[in-house]
């Protein structure tokens, strides 16, 4: 989830496996994949940025989670090993 804020004032989590599209026209328009739109007022630098931390930290919470003692124990259904 990314903070997005809304041009019109006030802000939003924004669940960005949605996004589709970020463009500037000139304002920021996010496009997602249900097609809706949403005007924001950051730049589509800063939300691609945003969302590339969000990401990287998805990432190093779960090697964490893989290396933190009984990570073995945890059993994933469908899994034997």
């Amino acid at each position: 989830m990314i903070l997005v804020h809304r041009v019109k004032g006030g802000s939003i989590f924004l669940n960005s496996d949605l996004i589709e599209s970020i463009e500037a026209t000139p304002d920021t328009v996010v496009t997602l994949a249900d097609g809706r739109r949403l005007l924001a007022a950051d730049p589509p630098t800063e939300l691609v940025h945003r969302i590339s931390i969000f990401r990287a930290s998805v990432l190093a919470a779960a090697e964490d989670m893989r290396r933190s003692p009984g990570a073995d124990l945890v059993v994933l259904p469908g899994r034997e090993d």
